[in-house]
């Protein structure tokens, strides 16, 4: 009986030591700021009623300049001990509701980048920094030739 407790506590010891191994294998894995930015840009572009995101004067230039667009604009992120904080800047569509977008961008962004990293999101600040109002414009038109026409 003795033996048989013996070869149990140390099959008991085996998968401890397997889990605290699976554990420290992620410790060694960074993951950029701007990894992670990119992938929360692919969720936000997705997002109905965006119309673009809203960047700094440097990342104008850059995508100028090298005729890539830049996926990773309007966003900035954080990451600290496997916590991710990021903030988006956007332009919404003119007639969006603002509320529904946003809510939406922070729930694609939330699943996109914990689903891709492993790294726990705890925020998803949101900034609407413009409408764009060349749809409402472009709409306004057309429907003024259409009454137009039928004159």
């Amino acid at each position: 009986m003795s033996e048989e407790n013996k070869v149990n506590e140390d099959n008991k010891g085996e998968v401890v030591e397997l889990e605290e191994e699976i554990k420290s294998e992620n410790d060694g894995i960074q993951i950029s700021n701007d990894v992670v930015a990119v992938i929360a840009g692919v969720a936000v572009s997705e997002v109905q009623g965006v119309a673009g995101m809203a960047g700094g004067f440097a990342g104008g230039i850059s995508e100028v300049f090298s005729g890539k667009k830049n996926l990773a604009k309007g966003i900035k992120a954080d990451i600290e001990d496997g916590k991710a904080k990021l903030d988006v800047n956007i332009i919404v569509e003119y007639g969006s509701r603002i509320p529904d977008v946003a809510f939406e961008i922070q729930n694609r962004v939330k699943k996109a980048v914990e689903n891709m990293t492993g790294l726990v999101v705890e925020e998803v600040n949101v900034h609407v920094q413009g409408v764009n109002t060349d749809t409402a414009i472009a709409e306004k038109t057309e429907t003024e030739n259409n009454d137009q026409d039928d004159e």
